[in-house]
């Protein structure tokens, strides 16, 4: 068998809240170029500072080859750092305290239906929004900016990018777009982990496997994809929104009510091959990763305490 077994005894809160936020940043490592694919493919289309931006863009791989071929590889993870931060409290408190805000809708019972999982997603998906926001549009605004000679980029690094974004749109402009990232995180949120957690279970009590890394991965693929194909409309409103001048748009409906009007629905699912490649990627990498340390973790420590 490759990987960690599972443990004999559960993983506490602070081996899951450690173990989601370092495997979320595995995970952002590996499928990074994909997200920003995704983000430039969502902003193409958007009229910015009076001036409606070129179509330069066509699918996944031509937006990276693009990329490389006019800005160079290192654009590819322009916002790196910004994800890494957003990663080790994003994915911390929406992934790692989900089992643990599950047990306490379900007061430590052993059946767990539907709705308390949807709730627990919903809760740990809010919580972590309003906490790592700032990390959100930082890494969104890096992402949207393209590298050309004779243009001057909006931000030097991940540190002027927060002290520029508080001057010019003082504190609320780092929590810019806080609505349409809590919609879409408990649409996320609730798709992913209770997908997972639905698949994983169904698969454990109806098939022969076991729970372990071929279990991990057919739910985490399945979850990306339902997260994708649920999750976009909302993505892509966020982007624009978060990625927008000042008074560019009035709100979150105006936004989108802008992309209706202006580009038709299917403005909505624009960049929806990366973010399936990038969620069904990312899933797979984070789930896979996360349940080997949990138990690599809890082997730690039981050998530590064993030999004290």
């Amino acid at each position: 068998m490759v990987g960690f077994g599972p443990a004999d005894v559960p993983p506490s809160a602070a081996v899951k809240f450690v173990g989601a936020g370092t495997a979320g940043c595995f995970a952002d490592l590996l499928t990074f170029p994909l997200d920003t694919a995704k983000v430039r493919l969502q902003i193409q289309g958007e009229a910015s500072a009076g001036k409606e931006s070129a179509v330069r863009y066509r699918g996944v791989f031509g937006t990276i080859t693009t990329m490389v071929r006019t800005e160079g590889p290192r654009s590819l993870y322009s916002g790196l750092v910004a994800g890494l931060q957003r990663q080790m409290s994003f994915a911390s408190v929406r992934i790692g305290l989900y089992d643990s805000v599950k047990q306490f809708y379900t007061k430590g019972s052993d059946h767990v239906g539907i709705g308390s999982r949807l709730l627990a997603g919903c809760t740990t998906g809010a919580m972590a929004v309003a906490l790592a926001q700032p990390t959100d549009v930082v890494k969104v605004r890096f992402q949207a900016q393209a590298r050309s000679a004779g243009q001057a980029r909006r931000y030097c690094g991940t540190i002027d990018a927060y002290k520029t974004i508080a001057k010019e749109e003082g504190i609320r402009g780092l929590w810019k777009g806080t609505a349409p990232n809590i919609a879409r995180n408990a649409i996320v949120n609730c798709t992913e982990l209770v997908t997972y957690d639905y698949i994983k279970d169904t698969l454990l009590k109806s098939t022969p496997l076991t729970d372990n890394l071929p279990c991990h991965f057919v739910s985490a693929f399945g979850a990306g994809l339902c997260t994708t194909v649920i999750a976009s409309p909302v993505d892509v409103v966020k982007t624009r929104y978060m990625n927008s001048p000042p008074g560019h748009y009035n709100s979150v409906l105006k936004c989108a009510a802008a992309m209706m009007s202006k580009e038709g629905p299917g403005a909505f699912y624009k960049g929806f091959m990366p973010s399936f490649l990038r969620l069904g990627s990312w899933n797979v990498v984070m789930f896979v990763t996360y349940e080997q340390l949990k138990r690599a973790m809890m082997a730690a420590n039981h050998n530590y305490t064993t030999r004290v």
